[in-house]
């Protein structure tokens, strides 16, 4: 299975963001991983001109509460877009399913209900060693590609809401 860098982009193909808003909802779950991620994040949205001001984190206790958090970025604040990191590490039950698909849809249906992007950036890896190597390691960091997703997507919004 091939797994490409997510931390490699053309940067040519990112608009500014200096005029859009974000929110990010980071699972304290696995923080080792979902802060390096969020870290990341932060820091791609800033490289492509977005403004502290313009950017607001908050923190769910697991991946599962991604989904609330990010429904409360929709409901009340301007965010034009949500980014949504957690991290799943397989265990030895079906929870992991349970935990994966919930947020799954949960966040297919944030996009569907609010109309602006929510991105989903959670890992679902089977190991720890895993969730680090796309939290800045060797694959990269989800982080970097939840980021980029998002200023593209409302990129897209803003020219199709002309």
């Amino acid at each position: 299975m091939a797994t490409t860098d997510l931390s490699a982009y053309d940067m040519k193909s990112v608009p500014n963001a200096k005029e859009m808003k974000f929110g990010i909802v980071v699972s304290e779950w696995n923080y080792e991983v979902t802060g390096a991620m969020a870290q990341s994040a932060i820091d791609t949205l800033k490289k492509h001109g977005a403004i502290d001001e313009n950017i607001e984190v908050k923190h769910v206790p697991g991946s599962f509460e991604l989904t609330l958090g990010g429904q409360y970025f929709g409901e009340y604040t301007e965010a034009d877009a949500v980014i949504c990191l957690g991290c799943v590490i397989q265990g030895e039950t079906r929870h992991f399913d349970f935990v994966c698909q919930g947020v799954t849809h949960g966040i297919t249906e944030l996009n569907m209900t609010y109309n602006i992007p929510f991105i989903f950036g959670l890992l679902t890896t089977d190991t720890q060693q895993q969730a680090l190597d796309r939290a800045g390691g060797k694959h990269g960091n989800k982080g970097d590609e939840a980021a980029v997703t998002a200023i593209k997507m409302v990129q897209l919004h803003k020219e199709m809401h002309k």
